[in-house]
């Protein structure tokens, strides 16, 4: 339409009574064509009047509380402790540096959670509920955010309502109001305006409200209040917090963290004991109970992992799954079994029909997706519907009764249901004309598709009297008809055995199969109609779903990595295994059931056979549910697909809820932890991987932290019961551990997956950050990392007898050290000569930028001073240089033993153990 006549008048007043006003009244207030809705300029000129459709929340923690978080950990309050007893003695150089180093990281943790806290809300965004608008005559789907006062919103099963709607077309519309009346049972939906204006919104039948649950049928409305002014918006007037979702590996180590503090407080009382024992003076003593304490603690590891977990996410969205809940990447990684829909996930969702079967006929169709060109053909000749009768009435069905506005054009892409829009293209192809035939034989009443039902319904005036036509599934349209019709338009007796056999033939094509039939002579309405069951059998449409090839793959890849993939689709049992053999399924075991033969089964029949199929047909909602129930009692973490609504209760109850970002409804969105944006299952397989290099990188942080942090904690033990002086002061183990892991750990984040890393089996969701192996290596390096810096630090004292030169060769050796030693952590398997430099530039460029540092501050006069140490010679370099490459070698023997062992990415067995996958 063009701009409103609004335009120059006031808007309307949000707060009044509208379900006392008539809908035409409802239309006259804003304005509004019925048939076209708000015009593009006039939305955003009330957008801009009335403000974002949204309730007035928090964003999370104000910033200084996020500052504020990052000194609120158990390993920074052992630094604080330090500083505040080096600031007690006197010694305020080093404390000076460890507060410095405490201000750094909390830096470093602020900037990062900030950012990853802006990135995960943009993706929430993308995951946020859509709403079905007309706008410019055309439908449109937008944010809920976007919706405006005045604009026409569409309601359909599943979606979940934007705002408070003033219903001006209900049709068997029955709304979930528990969240906001705490009424349990589903509403009945009207039109006519009430009577009293002071009516709770429970009482309010012609009203569907903001946030609200579309359970049956369709609607249609006019937004009538938005955001703050809804009725949920004036119940969320308390403002509270975001929640801060966190993910069991943030736990794990928190632990960890906790046993580390509790290990520094037990050698802090061993040091300070043994100090006493030996006679050495308080000085001495608190120099290394705080180097000690200094050593032992890895600062950095909640900002670095914190920043695995967002690099996760956002590498996640990159490929088009949007995580809504943080706990979901560490779930990826253990996933053991997916369960997928089949449209759209498995194949493309551009249905195409192939073929129809009108009693005695089968009809071919040429073309593929959504493109008119094409021809139908019977017997190889060129058919039209004018020549036959059934196939003109089998292809008018499926356009009458069909609830998609238009063909897919250059200006309006493909919107609505594929098998309907693939019902419209076969029609083109037969030469009909959809808007002619539609304004033709206007609809008069519209029965929606539900799953319950399993067929749609309307009534349309026919040349002959109104009609009620139906198309659904085979099974659901043959009970209701007596009759079939002829090739040349007669009557004749119900043929079922021969329309159940060329379903069941189409169906094992591959092809989805709906069948389509009608009721001449419907004066009386179509529930009766439907309940007279003496409809007439027309014809069946079959259409095919190309699998999609990335899809073929992606199930191969997965069940390489152990993950054992199974089908849950509604489609014919043909249909399903057709599909699942093309995909690779069903190669363990050739069966595939119905949803409906599981309910018949008891409890050891139902879990043998959840053990053995891969393919599911038919499946109803609680079949999936009950599916996944059992595979969660047999140990699988599962994830699971859905798009409806009727989806979510499976969807909450898998480790994974994963839903369809194009197909999915706001329910399931709502209940899901991850979003398809593509509705892909390729998609799903990259994040499950993506899921295992967010973990192993986390492990590679750990290993790389914890090594170093042990050789530091070893040498001081060393000279402390070997009667030495400190290798390295307070203030120099500060600084070992801010120029190898400022930057360093944090680059680590950052590392690509690794190849193979889908060839071994999902991890076991109770293992920990450092499993057996991780744990060996660790105090392997670190015991080597101590010895020989503890070697070069005594040759060096008693070559020159200068202590300061020999600590800050100690010093030196210990930070070139790690800096080959992180280049070892980029794999814990792989050779570090297989991997590339420019894969991480990052890492790369802050072991530069650490070297420059490590310069600086042994020849910068003013940095001699604050870390007291001495410049070296070139022969000191050359010396150090040669020996910490050293520890390449070491690294390098140990991941051929792990790997001569058959141990891979992750140190977990190299070959995947099926049997141990599916059958525990």
């Amino acid at each position: 339409m063009t701009d409103s006549p609004l335009a120059a008048q006031k808007l309307p007043d949000q707060d009044q009574p509208w379900h006392t006003l008539a809908a035409d009244e409802v239309l006259a207030h804003h304005a509004l064509d019925p048939s076209s809705g708000l015009s593009q300029t006039e939305a955003t000129r009330r957008l801009a009047h009335y403000g974002p459709n949204r309730l007035q929340t928090s964003e999370g923690p104000r910033w200084w509380r996020l500052l504020l978080k990052q000194f609120l950990d158990p390993l920074i309050y052992i630094l604080i402790a330090s500083a505040l007893v080096a600031l007690f003695f006197g010694k305020y150089i080093d404390t000076a540096v460890i507060a410095a180093v405490l201000i750094i990281n909390a830096s470093i943790g602020f900037v990062q959670e900030l950012r990853a806290r802006r990135a995960i809300a943009a993706l929430a965004q993308m995951a946020a509920p859509r709403a079905e608008v007309l706008r410019d005559g055309h439908s449109d789907e937008i944010s809920s955010q976007d919706v405006v006062p005045g604009d026409l919103v569409q309601l359909r099963a599943g979606a979940r309502v934007p705002a408070d709607v003033r219903l001006i077309e209900a049709n068997e519309l029955e709304l979930d109001e528990s969240a906001l009346t705490g009424e349990s049972v589903p509403t009945p939906k009207s039109v006519s305006p009430l009577d009293q204006a002071e009516l709770v919104p429970g009482d309010q039948f012609n009203m569907a409200f903001s946030t609200t649950i579309v359970t049956r049928g369709r609607g249609r409305g006019v937004v009538v209040r938005t955001g703050t002014h809804s009725e949920i918006g004036k119940i969320a007037a308390a403002v509270s917090e975001i929640e801060d979702t966190r993910a069991p590996v943030q736990h794990k180590v928190e632990t960890l963290g906790k046993w580390i503090g509790a290990a520094v407080g037990a050698l802090t009382v061993v040091v300070t004991l043994t100090g006493i024992l030996q006679g050495r003076g308080v000085d001495d003593i608190v120099s290394m109970v705080i180097a000690l304490a200094v050593a032992a603690i890895p600062e950095a590891l909640p900002v670095v992992l914190t920043v695995t977990l967002a690099v996760g996410v956002r590498r996640m969205a990159e490929k088009n799954a949007i995580i809504r809940s943080l706990p979901a990447v560490e779930t990826l990684g253990s996933t053991t079994l997916i369960g997928s829909d089949k449209t759209g996930t498995l194949t493309r969702n551009e249905m195409t029909v192939r073929a129809l079967w009108t009693g005695a006929e089968r009809f071919e169709l040429d073309g593929g997706g959504y493109h008119t060109e094409g021809s139908i053909t019977l017997a190889g000749q060129p058919a039209s519907p004018g020549e036959h009768r059934a196939l003109e009435l089998t292809l008018l069905i499926g356009v009458l009764a069909n609830e998609v506005d238009h063909l897919p054009s250059e200006q309006h892409p493909a919107s609505g249901d594929p098998t309907e829009l693939a019902l419209l293209v076969a029609a083109t192809k037969a030469g009909i004309d959809i808007e002619e035939v539609r304004a033709r034989h206007p609809e008069r009443e519209l029965i929606p598709f539900e799953s319950e039902r399993q067929f749609m319904a309307s009534l349309h005036a026919l040349a002959d009297g109104p009609a009620a036509l139906v198309k659904g599934s085979p099974e659901a349209v043959l009970a209701i008809c007596t009759h079939q019709i002829g090739p040349d338009g007669e009557r004749l007796s119900l043929d079922s055995a021969a329309v159940v056999d060329n379903a069941r033939r189409l169906a094992s094509e591959g092809l989805r199969v709906l069948a389509m039939a009608y009721r001449p002579d419907t004066q009386a309405g179509l529930e009766q109609a439907l309940a007279s069951k003496d409809f007439v059998f027309v014809g069946l449409q079959a259409m095919e779903d190309p699998v999609r090839p990335e899809a073929i793959e992606a199930v191969a890849a997965a069940r390489d990595a152990g993950i054992r993939v199974i089908m849950l689709t509604g489609d014919h049992l043909e249909t399903a295994q057709a599909i699942g053999h093309q995909l690779g399924l069903g190669e363990r075991n050739a069966r595939a059931i119905e949803g409906r033969k599981l309910a018949q089964l008891d409890a050891h029949a139902l879990d043998q056979t959840v053990r053995e199929v891969d393919i599911y047909a038919r499946v109803a909602p609680e079949h999936k549910l009950a599916i996944v129930e059992q595979l969660k009692r047999q140990g699988h973490i599962v994830a699971v697909t859905g798009d409806g609504v009727n989806d979510a209760p499976a969807l909450r109850a898998a480790h994974l809820g994963v839903a369809m970002g194009k197909s999915g409804t706001d329910v399931a969105r709502e209940a899901s932890d991850m979003v398809l944006s593509d509705d892909n299952f390729a998609t799903l397989a990259a994040a499950v991987e993506q899921g295992r290099v967010v973990f192993a990188n986390i492990r590679k942080v750990t290993y790389f932290l914890l090594s170093t942090g042990v050789g530091l904690v070893l040498t001081i033990l060393f000279a402390l019961f070997a009667g030495w002086p400190l290798p390295y002061l307070a203030a120099q183990v500060l600084w070992i551990n801010l120029v190898t892991k400022g930057l360093q750990d944090v680059a680590l984040a950052f590392e690509p997956g690794e190849p193979g890393l889908l060839e071994v089996p999902p991890r076991d969701p109770d293992e920990g950050v450092l499993n057996r192996p991780v744990l060996v290596r660790m105090l392997t390096i670190g015991l080597y990392l101590a010895a020989v810096t503890l070697a070069v630090f005594w040759w060096a004292l008693q070559s020159t007898g200068d202590l300061v030169l020999a600590r800050s060769i100690a010093m030196t050796q210990m930070v070139l050290f790690q800096f080959f030693h992180v280049g070892n952590c980029r794999s814990l398997h792989r050779s570090i000569f297989t991997l590339s430099l420019t894969s991480n530039r990052f890492l790369f460029l802050s072991v530069l930028a650490a070297l420059l540092a490590q310069i600086a501050i042994l020849y910068v006069p003013a940095l001699q001073f604050v870390f007291q140490t001495a410049p070296l010679a070139l022969e000191h370099w050359v010396i150090i240089t040669l020996i910490s490459t050293t520890i390449i070698a070491v690294a390098e023997l140990d991941k051929w033993w792990l790997r001569h062992r058959g141990l891979g990415p992750g140190l977990a067995p190299q070959k995947p153990v099926h049997n141990a996958i599916t059958t525990r």
